[in-house]
């Protein structure tokens, strides 16, 4: 597996940068609209607007016709409403964007409060190797090289966070879903994920990147 480049944006949103490509995960209206200048494809795992804007995606798509986004079925149509464009994926299915090999897994979003929301929720394997599961713990079949954990959701809490990380067991993790958090909340989520998720534990500030 060739190396990428994988950049943080606020809260949920990644980029992945190799051989002059770039694919970016879930640039919702918490994230910077320049994490998709220059993208080749957009992955987005669920609709909520954390992680999906419709209009930048529209204006990104009109400056860039050939601009390409997967999602579920339910975000696709209703990205279609908004004049969005984009392929529908669904658990189990494997493609290729921007150069880069993805697998479809997952399918729920994770409970907040009495079954809701009860929305779509599917998760990416990116190049056999890392893995961003959108709002939900579902744990991958496949070996899993580098992991994007959320940590701090009204769905989650920090035990189960830790947990997560144990049972995919990647080589190395860093935190997504953080805008929540106070620099302090980071510091405490951050040492308690490096202590105990048994695996080599690092953040990302919004901006940085890092080779993986």
């Amino acid at each position: 597996m060739r190396l990428m480049r994988l950049m943080k944006y606020t809260h949920a949103c990644v980029r992945l940068e190799k051989d002059g490509q770039a694919l970016v995960i879930d640039p919702g209206e918490w994230s910077e609209p320049d994490a998709l200048l220059g993208a080749a494809a957009v992955l987005v795992t669920h609709e909520h607007v954390d992680h999906v804007d419709a209009e930048v995606l529209h204006a990104a798509q009109t400056g860039n016709p050939s601009l390409v986004v997967h999602t579920n079925a339910a975000v696709a149509a209703q990205l279609g409403e908004k004049g969005v464009t984009a392929q529908t994926v669904g658990a189990g299915d494997t493609f290729t964007a921007a150069g880069f090999s993805v697998s479809v897994v997952g399918g729920e979003h994770a409970e907040i409060y009495e079954g809701l929301p009860g929305c779509a929720n599917v998760g990416f394997v990116v190049d056999a190797g890392l893995y961003h599961p959108g709002d939900a713990l579902f744990v991958p079949e496949a070996d899993v090289e580098t992991l994007l954990v959320p940590v701090s959701a009204p769905w989650l809490k920090l035990a189960e966070a830790i947990d997560f990380v144990r049972a995919v067991r990647p080589r190395r993790a860093f935190p997504i879903h953080d805008a929540l958090l106070s620099e302090r909340g980071m510091r405490v989520v951050d040492r308690w994920l490096d202590g105990h998720g048994n695996t080599d534990y690092g953040r990302l500030s919004s901006g940085e990147s890092v080779e993986v």
